[in-house]
């Protein structure tokens, strides 16, 4: 598969208040055609930044950013490219109908069934019943799936989502991951930003970390559940703790971490005492291992080492 985004070396500085900020630390990463890319971090980490980079609303930054082969910095390169920021700002006045007719006519898409075609993606999202009501009237998580729908109803070959999710409800998130998933397998490639990382664990084929502008680790689904696939997270019912370490959650439900291996033995020893068994799932997640990577990030910071190589005159902290 060729590559629909490319990130080589990429660093940019900007002044706050006089002063030089880093927001970007030679980030390098690649996004290929049908690949969903997720970029996770804590606020400020360089998200937004990465995104404006990409569709050169920043430029004065160092390294290489291409988009199917050809230069970000190249109008040409955005061809075929939606993007959806984390607050959209549609126009009030007019319906969703009118929005994404709009975005036809911004592509240079004509189509004979316009009207029908629009309204389909309006019904992908489970928004055809406002096709013609005004965007005003409409709340901030039905505004956020016509972003959505004006982004997919020009078939783009790239998405650059910044926190798509935010704002909608359970049903809505589900609408979204499953047309999203569907995108995927259709050949089109993603790149998002998210806080809800349960979503981002279940559609992202690999997920980036980024931390005061430094991508700490790329990795995927499966190295992530590699690293500790020996270990499950049990949930159960019983009128007091069974194993070593449960942790109660409400009164008679209890949590604890199992070996793969001692598990059977568990799960007879729940059943003989009249418990019931609620859910098994292994124990490593995006968010533990998340919080697990900024954790490291933050005592490479502290430690003497790195004290001692950031007051060497001439390298920077």
């Amino acid at each position: 598969m060729s590559a629909a985004l490319e990130f080589h070396g990429v660093s940019q500085t900007f002044r706050v208040k006089g002063k030089s900020v880093q927001a970007l630390r030679e980030v390098s990463f690649d996004l290929a055609e049908g690949e969903v890319f997720g970029f996770v971090g804590p606020n400020g980490a360089g998200k937004s930044t990465t995104i404006k980079i990409m569709l050169d609303l920043i430029n004065d930054y160092s390294g290489e950013v291409t988009l199917y082969g050809m230069s970000s910095r190249n109008p040409k390169a955005r061809a075929g490219i939606a993007y959806v920021p984390e607050s959209p700002a549609l126009y009030e006045q007019f319906t969703p109908l009118e929005i994404l007719r709009m975005g036809l006519s911004m592509y240079g898409i004509k189509r004979k069934d316009a009207d029908a075609w629009c309204l389909h993606w309006l019904e992908r999202f489970s928004i055809a019943a406002v096709a013609k009501r005004r965007i005003r009237e409409l709340s901030k998580g039905t505004a956020q799936r016509v972003a959505l729908a004006h982004a997919m109803v020009v078939q783009p070959k790239l998405l650059i989502l910044d926190e798509p999710l935010s704002g909608l409800d359970p049903v809505g998130r589900k609408d979204v991951v499953d047309i999203l998933t569907e995108y995927k397998h259709q050949g089109g490639a993603i790149f998002f930003t998210s806080h809800v990382l349960h979503d981002v664990e279940r559609i992202a084929d690999r997920f980036g970390f980024i931390n005061k502008g430094e991508l700490l680790t790329v990795r995927s689904p499966r190295e992530l559940a590699a690293e500790r696939a020996d270990h499950m997270i049990v949930r159960y019912n019983a009128e007091q703790p069974i194993a070593a370490g449960a942790v109660q959650l409400r009164e008679g439900e209890y949590e604890c971490e199992v070996t793969q291996a001692d598990l059977p033995a568990f799960i007879a020893q729940l059943n003989q005492l009249g418990g019931h068994l609620l859910t098994v799932k292994p124990s490593v997640s995006l968010e533990s291992v998340f919080f697990k990577i900024l954790e490291e990030a933050a005592h490479k910071v502290n430690s003497p080492e790195h004290s001692a190589l950031v007051s060497r005159p001439g390298v920077p902290a």
